[in-house]
């Protein structure tokens, strides 16, 4: 089984070292970075598994390393953030990255996210039995990783395709924030649902569904989200 490689990209050395000696306790093998730009060259030469990405970096900040990273590569990413910055979790979230930890945060809570983030991914390039749906006008196929809409083809992060997959292979059901939470991301958020709204956003900005499309991700109020067919 091949080792997978963590870059851990934070200008605090001692936040590196800490998240270094857990992350190589649970056999990781693992990369750091000092600054974004860094992190940007780290990406590219040592092709990590996964990015732990600190918001605050001297050179180029983590929301604009975790841009940059989007334009080229869909590296699962997860950002460090202060536990009082709203702002910008919801900031990273909506530019691609997968999941957020406030800080301070429990080490041993970053490595499980970490291998269920890491998990997660594997699953979608592993998928087995029915991995391709069709509607008029949409096409998403988690083998290929691929949606096309309406004749074009786009680009979408590991969690948009597992959130958009979970909702099109399940026509007409509602799923409530929390149970999209669970089946997503795989544990709780304390509540914090709002990254569940956070990725909807950016999948209904990424499609533009027309007026007259025969399919639509409507909002159930007070509930979460459904795929809905209209009828004719």
């Amino acid at each position: 089984m091949d080792i997978q490689k963590v870059l851990i990209a934070d200008d605090e050395k001692h936040i590196r070292e800490i998240l270094k000696m857990y992350c190589e306790k649970e056999g990781f093998d693992v990369i750091e970075a000092a600054d974004g730009a860094e992190a940007i060259l780290k990406v590219q030469s040592e092709k990590p598994d996964i990015l732990i990405l600190d918001i605050m970096m001297p050179v180029m900040d983590g929301l604009e390393v975790c841009k940059q990273v989007r334009k080229m590569s869909d590296l699962p990413i997860i950002m460090l953030t202060a536990k009082d910055e709203d702002d910008d979790r919801i900031l990273g979230l909506e530019i691609g990255a997968d999941d957020y930890i406030t800080t301070p945060f429990n080490s041993r809570e970053v490595v499980a996210r970490i291998k269920a983030v890491l998990r997660r991914a594997g699953a979608q390039e592993k998928q087995e039995g029915r991995s391709r749906v069709e509607y008029d006008g949409l096409t998403i196929d988690m083998e290929e990783y691929q949606v096309v809409a309406f004749g074009q083809k786009m680009t979408f992060t590991a969690k948009e395709m597992e959130l958009l997959w979970c909702l099109a292979t399940n026509p007409g059901k509602a799923f409530s924030r929390n149970q999209l939470l669970e089946t997503i991301w795989g544990y709780s958020y304390y509540g914090d649902t709002r990254t569940v709204d956070t990725h909807i956003k950016r999948i209904r900005q990424k499609l533009n569904i027309p007026e007259n499309s025969k399919w639509d991700i409507t909002t159930i109020w007070g509930v979460g989200y459904k795929f809905e067919v209209k009828s004719e």
